[in-house]
Protein backbone atom coordinates (compact mmCIF):
# COMPACT_ATOMS: atom_id res chain seq x y z
CA UNK A 1 0.00 0.00 0.00
CA UNK A 2 2.73 2.47 0.98
CA UNK A 3 4.71 1.76 -2.19
CA UNK A 4 1.61 2.21 -4.36
CA UNK A 5 0.47 5.45 -2.76
CA UNK A 6 3.91 7.03 -2.52
CA UNK A 7 4.90 6.37 -6.13
CA UNK A 8 1.42 5.84 -7.69
CA UNK A 9 2.12 2.33 -9.00
CA UNK A 10 -0.82 0.22 -10.12
CA UNK A 11 -0.94 -3.54 -10.61
CA UNK A 12 -0.95 -3.19 -14.42
CA UNK A 13 2.11 -0.94 -14.57
CA UNK A 14 5.56 -1.91 -15.82
CA UNK A 15 7.30 -4.68 -13.89
CA UNK A 16 10.57 -3.42 -15.37
CA UNK A 17 10.03 0.02 -13.85
CA UNK A 18 8.99 -1.45 -10.50
CA UNK A 19 12.22 -3.47 -10.42
CA UNK A 20 14.17 -0.30 -11.15
CA UNK A 21 12.42 1.47 -8.28
CA UNK A 22 13.19 -1.35 -5.86
CA UNK A 23 16.87 -1.23 -6.80
CA UNK A 24 17.05 2.56 -6.89
CA UNK A 25 15.56 3.09 -3.42
CA UNK A 26 16.61 -0.05 -1.59
CA UNK A 27 18.82 2.02 0.71
CA UNK A 28 15.70 3.82 1.99
CA UNK A 29 13.85 0.66 3.04
CA UNK A 30 14.74 0.80 6.77
CA UNK A 31 13.31 4.31 7.19
CA UNK A 32 10.59 4.05 4.59
CA UNK A 33 7.63 4.13 6.99
CA UNK A 34 9.00 7.35 8.51
CA UNK A 35 9.88 8.91 5.13
CA UNK A 36 13.54 9.17 6.13
CA UNK A 37 15.73 10.25 3.24
CA UNK A 38 12.89 11.98 1.40
CA UNK A 39 13.80 15.64 0.88
CA UNK A 40 11.44 18.49 0.03
CA UNK A 41 11.99 21.99 -1.26
CA UNK A 42 11.16 24.86 1.11
CA UNK A 43 8.37 26.14 -1.12
CA UNK A 44 6.46 24.41 -3.92
CA UNK A 45 8.63 23.15 -6.77
CA UNK A 46 7.72 26.02 -9.08
CA UNK A 47 8.81 28.71 -6.63
CA UNK A 48 11.84 26.74 -5.43
CA UNK A 49 13.16 25.34 -8.72
CA UNK A 50 11.48 26.55 -11.89
CA UNK A 51 11.17 30.28 -11.17
CA UNK A 52 14.84 30.74 -10.15
CA UNK A 53 16.04 28.79 -13.21
CA UNK A 54 13.73 30.83 -15.45
CA UNK A 55 15.14 34.06 -14.03
CA UNK A 56 18.72 32.79 -14.42
CA UNK A 57 18.18 31.86 -18.07
CA UNK A 58 16.35 35.09 -18.90
CA UNK A 59 19.21 37.14 -17.45
CA UNK A 60 21.54 35.31 -19.83
CA UNK A 61 19.56 36.11 -22.94
CA UNK A 62 17.48 32.96 -23.39
CA UNK A 63 14.24 33.68 -25.26
CA UNK A 64 11.03 31.91 -24.23
CA UNK A 65 8.16 31.68 -26.72
CA UNK A 66 4.81 31.12 -25.01
CA UNK A 67 1.37 30.50 -26.52
CA UNK A 68 3.12 28.43 -29.19
CA UNK A 69 3.66 24.72 -29.79
CA UNK A 70 6.18 22.76 -31.84
CA UNK A 71 4.05 20.11 -33.52
CA UNK A 72 6.43 18.55 -36.05
CA UNK A 73 9.96 18.62 -37.41
CA UNK A 74 11.68 17.93 -40.71
CA UNK A 75 14.10 15.02 -40.37
CA UNK A 76 16.78 14.89 -43.07
CA UNK A 77 18.60 11.58 -43.46
CA UNK A 78 21.97 10.98 -45.08
CA UNK A 79 23.07 7.38 -45.02
CA UNK A 80 22.96 6.27 -41.39
CA UNK A 81 22.86 9.78 -39.95
CA UNK A 82 19.94 12.13 -39.47
CA UNK A 83 19.49 15.75 -38.52
CA UNK A 84 16.67 18.19 -37.90
CA UNK A 85 16.43 20.78 -40.67
CA UNK A 86 13.21 22.53 -39.69
CA UNK A 87 10.56 22.89 -36.98
CA UNK A 88 6.82 23.32 -37.55
CA UNK A 89 5.34 25.73 -35.03
CA UNK A 90 1.67 26.39 -34.32
CA UNK A 91 0.82 29.82 -32.95
CA UNK A 92 -2.61 31.46 -32.73
CA UNK A 93 -4.03 28.90 -35.15
CA UNK A 94 -1.35 29.57 -37.75
CA UNK A 95 1.58 27.36 -38.76
CA UNK A 96 5.12 28.72 -38.95
CA UNK A 97 8.31 27.04 -40.12
CA UNK A 98 11.62 27.63 -38.37
CA UNK A 99 14.70 26.58 -40.38
CA UNK A 100 17.39 24.69 -38.46
CA UNK A 101 21.01 24.67 -39.59
CA UNK A 102 23.60 21.99 -39.03
CA UNK A 103 25.18 24.18 -36.35
CA UNK A 104 21.95 24.43 -34.36
CA UNK A 105 21.04 21.98 -31.61
CA UNK A 106 17.47 20.80 -31.04
CA UNK A 107 16.38 19.28 -27.72
CA UNK A 108 12.93 17.66 -27.86
CA UNK A 109 10.98 17.09 -24.65
CA UNK A 110 8.85 14.11 -25.65
CA UNK A 111 5.37 13.57 -24.23
CA UNK A 112 4.02 14.98 -20.99
CA UNK A 113 2.60 13.44 -17.84
CA UNK A 114 0.45 16.50 -17.20
CA UNK A 115 -0.86 16.99 -20.74
CA UNK A 116 -4.63 17.58 -20.98
CA UNK A 117 -4.99 18.19 -17.24
CA UNK A 118 -8.31 19.83 -16.36
CA UNK A 119 -9.20 21.69 -13.17
CA UNK A 120 -12.49 21.97 -11.36
CA UNK A 121 -13.74 24.17 -8.53
CA UNK A 122 -15.55 23.84 -5.22
CA UNK A 123 -18.83 23.48 -7.09
CA UNK A 124 -17.83 22.08 -10.50
CA UNK A 125 -15.96 18.81 -11.18
CA UNK A 126 -13.16 18.77 -13.78
CA UNK A 127 -14.51 18.70 -17.33
CA UNK A 128 -13.66 15.99 -19.85
CA UNK A 129 -10.03 16.37 -21.01
CA UNK A 130 -9.28 17.73 -24.46
CA UNK A 131 -7.75 15.46 -27.07
CA UNK A 132 -5.02 17.76 -28.40
CA UNK A 133 -1.91 17.56 -26.33
CA UNK A 134 1.83 17.93 -25.95
CA UNK A 135 2.15 14.41 -27.41
CA UNK A 136 1.52 15.60 -30.98
CA UNK A 137 5.19 16.32 -31.64
CA UNK A 138 6.38 12.92 -30.43
CA UNK A 139 3.72 11.07 -32.43
CA UNK A 140 4.65 12.93 -35.60
CA UNK A 141 8.36 12.26 -35.09
CA UNK A 142 7.75 8.56 -34.40
CA UNK A 143 5.80 8.28 -37.65
CA UNK A 144 8.93 9.36 -39.52
CA UNK A 145 11.50 7.03 -37.95
CA UNK A 146 11.70 4.17 -35.42
CA UNK A 147 14.60 5.93 -33.67
CA UNK A 148 11.98 8.09 -31.93
CA UNK A 149 10.28 5.15 -30.20
CA UNK A 150 6.60 4.30 -29.90
CA UNK A 151 4.58 6.94 -28.00
CA UNK A 152 1.27 5.09 -28.37
CA UNK A 153 2.56 2.46 -25.93
CA UNK A 154 2.35 5.00 -23.12
CA UNK A 155 -1.13 6.40 -23.72
CA UNK A 156 -3.34 3.56 -25.01
CA UNK A 157 -6.11 3.97 -22.42
CA UNK A 158 -6.48 6.89 -19.99
CA UNK A 159 -8.33 4.70 -17.49
CA UNK A 160 -4.94 3.07 -16.83
CA UNK A 161 -2.88 6.26 -16.69
CA UNK A 162 -5.05 8.78 -14.86
CA UNK A 163 -5.75 9.92 -11.38
CA UNK A 164 -7.13 13.05 -9.79
CA UNK A 165 -5.43 15.37 -7.33
CA UNK A 166 -6.84 18.20 -5.25
CA UNK A 167 -5.28 21.29 -3.70
CA UNK A 168 -6.98 22.88 -0.70
CA UNK A 169 -6.44 26.37 0.69
CA UNK A 170 -7.76 26.75 4.24
CA UNK A 171 -8.66 29.99 6.02
CA UNK A 172 -8.23 28.53 9.50
CA UNK A 173 -5.45 26.44 11.14
CA UNK A 174 -7.91 24.03 12.80
CA UNK A 175 -7.39 21.11 10.39
CA UNK A 176 -3.61 21.57 10.31
CA UNK A 177 -3.45 21.57 14.11
CA UNK A 178 -5.72 18.51 14.25
CA UNK A 179 -3.42 16.57 11.91
CA UNK A 180 -0.34 17.58 13.92
CA UNK A 181 -1.94 16.12 17.05
CA UNK A 182 -3.13 13.03 15.19
CA UNK A 183 0.16 12.22 13.44
CA UNK A 184 2.67 13.61 15.91
CA UNK A 185 4.45 15.39 13.04
CA UNK A 186 4.92 19.12 12.75
CA UNK A 187 3.46 20.58 9.58
CA UNK A 188 5.82 20.03 6.67
CA UNK A 189 7.84 17.25 8.33
CA UNK A 190 5.64 14.21 7.70
CA UNK A 191 5.01 12.21 4.57
CA UNK A 192 1.84 11.24 2.77
CA UNK A 193 -1.10 10.26 4.95
CA UNK A 194 -2.58 7.24 3.16
CA UNK A 195 -6.12 6.10 3.96
CA UNK A 196 -5.56 2.52 2.89
CA UNK A 197 -9.13 1.25 3.22
CA UNK A 198 -10.79 4.20 1.47
CA UNK A 199 -12.64 3.50 -1.75
CA UNK A 200 -10.63 6.12 -3.62
CA UNK A 201 -7.36 5.18 -1.89
CA UNK A 202 -7.08 8.77 -0.68
CA UNK A 203 -3.71 10.23 0.26
CA UNK A 204 -2.80 13.75 1.31
CA UNK A 205 0.11 15.77 2.66
CA UNK A 206 0.25 19.05 4.55
CA UNK A 207 3.15 21.15 3.35
CA UNK A 208 5.46 23.43 5.24
CA UNK A 209 3.67 26.77 5.42
CA UNK A 210 3.66 29.03 3.51
CA UNK A 211 3.74 26.70 0.50
CA UNK A 212 3.74 29.55 -2.03
CA UNK A 213 5.97 32.61 -1.82
CA UNK A 214 2.98 34.91 -2.30
CA UNK A 215 0.66 32.91 -0.03
CA UNK A 216 -1.61 35.14 2.04
CA UNK A 217 -1.04 35.32 5.78
CA UNK A 218 -3.40 33.14 7.77
CA UNK A 219 -3.93 30.61 4.98
CA UNK A 220 -2.80 26.97 4.87
CA UNK A 221 -2.35 24.71 1.85
CA UNK A 222 -2.47 20.94 1.55
CA UNK A 223 -2.57 18.57 -1.40
CA UNK A 224 -3.90 15.09 -1.99
CA UNK A 225 -4.95 12.58 -4.63
CA UNK A 226 -7.02 9.48 -5.15
CA UNK A 227 -5.19 6.52 -6.66
CA UNK A 228 -8.45 4.63 -7.27
CA UNK A 229 -10.70 7.55 -8.15
CA UNK A 230 -12.68 5.55 -10.72
CA UNK A 231 -14.39 3.73 -7.85
CA UNK A 232 -17.27 5.12 -5.79
CA UNK A 233 -16.41 6.95 -2.59
CA UNK A 234 -17.43 5.54 0.78
CA UNK A 235 -19.29 8.68 1.88
CA UNK A 236 -19.89 10.38 -1.48
CA UNK A 237 -21.34 7.55 -3.51
CA UNK A 238 -19.83 8.31 -6.90
CA UNK A 239 -16.44 8.28 -8.64
CA UNK A 240 -13.98 10.99 -7.70
CA UNK A 241 -13.94 12.34 -11.26
CA UNK A 242 -17.64 13.19 -10.94
CA UNK A 243 -17.18 15.07 -7.68
CA UNK A 244 -16.87 18.77 -6.98
CA UNK A 245 -14.16 20.10 -4.71
CA UNK A 246 -16.63 20.36 -1.82
CA UNK A 247 -17.63 16.71 -2.29
CA UNK A 248 -13.98 15.63 -2.21
CA UNK A 249 -13.60 17.43 1.14
CA UNK A 250 -16.78 15.72 2.34
CA UNK A 251 -15.27 12.32 1.49
CA UNK A 252 -11.99 13.23 3.19
CA UNK A 253 -13.80 14.42 6.31
CA UNK A 254 -15.73 11.17 6.45
CA UNK A 255 -12.60 9.05 6.07
CA UNK A 256 -10.89 10.98 8.90
CA UNK A 257 -13.99 10.74 11.11
CA UNK A 258 -14.01 14.50 11.63
CA UNK A 259 -17.74 14.56 12.30
CA UNK A 260 -19.11 17.91 13.44
CA UNK A 261 -15.61 19.42 13.44
CA UNK A 262 -15.43 19.31 9.63
CA UNK A 263 -17.62 22.36 9.15
CA UNK A 264 -15.35 24.61 11.19
CA UNK A 265 -12.14 23.10 9.81
CA UNK A 266 -13.12 23.45 6.16
CA UNK A 267 -15.21 26.63 6.32
CA UNK A 268 -14.54 28.85 3.28
CA UNK A 269 -11.91 26.39 2.00
CA UNK A 270 -10.92 26.76 -1.65
CA UNK A 271 -10.62 23.40 -3.43
CA UNK A 272 -9.14 22.89 -6.88
CA UNK A 273 -9.55 19.29 -8.10
CA UNK A 274 -7.36 18.44 -11.08
CA UNK A 275 -7.88 15.45 -13.38
CA UNK A 276 -4.61 14.34 -14.97
CA UNK A 277 -5.39 11.73 -17.64
CA UNK A 278 -1.75 10.84 -18.40
CA UNK A 279 -0.08 11.29 -15.02
CA UNK A 280 1.22 7.70 -14.82
CA UNK A 281 1.68 7.10 -18.55
CA UNK A 282 5.43 6.78 -18.00
CA UNK A 283 4.73 3.63 -15.93
CA UNK A 284 2.95 1.72 -18.70
CA UNK A 285 4.52 -1.62 -19.73
CA UNK A 286 7.21 -1.23 -22.36
CA UNK A 287 9.84 -3.14 -24.28
CA UNK A 288 13.13 -2.28 -25.94
CA UNK A 289 12.71 0.46 -28.52
CA UNK A 290 9.54 1.96 -27.07
CA UNK A 291 11.56 4.78 -25.53
CA UNK A 292 14.16 6.51 -27.73
CA UNK A 293 17.73 6.95 -26.59
CA UNK A 294 18.60 10.41 -25.32
CA UNK A 295 20.71 10.87 -28.44
CA UNK A 296 19.33 8.38 -30.98
CA UNK A 297 21.75 6.41 -33.15
CA UNK A 298 23.00 8.59 -36.01
CA UNK A 299 21.52 11.82 -34.62
CA UNK A 300 23.75 14.76 -35.53
CA UNK A 301 22.01 17.77 -34.02
CA UNK A 302 19.13 16.64 -31.83
CA UNK A 303 18.32 14.80 -28.62
CA UNK A 304 15.28 13.51 -26.72
CA UNK A 305 14.67 14.66 -23.15
CA UNK A 306 12.24 14.02 -20.33
CA UNK A 307 10.41 11.08 -18.82
CA UNK A 308 10.03 8.99 -21.97
CA UNK A 309 13.61 8.53 -23.15
CA UNK A 310 15.79 5.53 -22.29
CA UNK A 311 18.42 5.82 -19.54
CA UNK A 312 20.07 2.97 -17.71
CA UNK A 313 19.22 2.20 -14.08
CA UNK A 314 17.38 5.43 -13.23
CA UNK A 315 13.64 5.75 -12.55
CA UNK A 316 10.94 7.91 -14.10
CA UNK A 317 8.46 10.16 -12.24
CA UNK A 318 11.40 12.05 -10.77
CA UNK A 319 12.89 15.45 -11.54
CA UNK A 320 16.29 13.78 -11.57
CA UNK A 321 15.39 11.60 -14.57
CA UNK A 322 14.58 14.63 -16.73
CA UNK A 323 17.64 16.57 -15.56
CA UNK A 324 19.89 13.59 -16.19
CA UNK A 325 18.58 13.26 -19.75
CA UNK A 326 19.31 16.94 -20.41
CA UNK A 327 22.84 16.65 -19.01
CA UNK A 328 23.51 13.56 -21.12
CA UNK A 329 22.21 15.31 -24.25
CA UNK A 330 24.36 18.39 -23.71
CA UNK A 331 27.42 16.21 -23.07
CA UNK A 332 27.06 14.47 -26.44
CA UNK A 333 25.91 17.39 -28.60
CA UNK A 334 27.84 20.26 -27.03
CA UNK A 335 30.64 18.70 -25.03
CA UNK A 336 29.17 19.46 -21.62
CA UNK A 337 29.84 17.75 -18.32
CA UNK A 338 28.59 14.17 -18.01
CA UNK A 339 25.75 13.55 -15.56
CA UNK A 340 26.74 11.86 -12.31
CA UNK A 341 26.34 8.08 -12.47
CA UNK A 342 23.37 6.47 -10.79
CA UNK A 343 24.49 5.30 -7.36
CA UNK A 344 24.05 1.51 -7.29
CA UNK A 345 23.22 0.97 -3.62
CA UNK A 346 21.53 -2.28 -4.67
CA UNK A 347 25.03 -3.75 -5.04
CA UNK A 348 26.08 -2.86 -1.51
CA UNK A 349 25.85 -5.97 0.72
CA UNK A 350 25.22 -3.90 3.85
CA UNK A 351 22.32 -2.08 2.17
CA UNK A 352 20.87 -5.38 0.95
CA UNK A 353 21.15 -6.90 4.43
CA UNK A 354 19.41 -3.93 6.06
CA UNK A 355 16.65 -4.04 3.45
CA UNK A 356 16.10 -7.77 4.04
CA UNK A 357 15.90 -7.24 7.79
CA UNK A 358 13.29 -4.55 7.26
CA UNK A 359 11.23 -6.75 4.93
CA UNK A 360 11.39 -9.80 7.21
CA UNK A 361 10.43 -7.69 10.22
CA UNK A 362 7.23 -6.77 8.40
Amino acid sequence: IMWSTMFAFQTWHSAIELARYLKRFIHLFPGFTRMEGVLRTRFNQYDSLIAPILDWLTERGVTFETEAAVIDATVSETGETSCISGLLLERAGQNETIPISGNDRVFFTLGSMTANSVQGTNTVPPAAPETDSAWTLWKNLAAKSPIFGRPDVFCPDVTRTRWESFTVTLKTPAFVEHMERFSGNRTGTGGLVSIADSGWMLCFVIFHQPHFRQQADGTYVFWGYGLLGDQDGDFVKKPMAACTGDEILEELAGQLRLGDQAGAMFRDAIVRPCMMPLITSQFMPRRAGDRPDVVPAGARNFACLGQYCEQKHDVVFTVEYSVRSAMAAVQVLAGGKAPPPVKRTDRNPFVIANALRTILAG
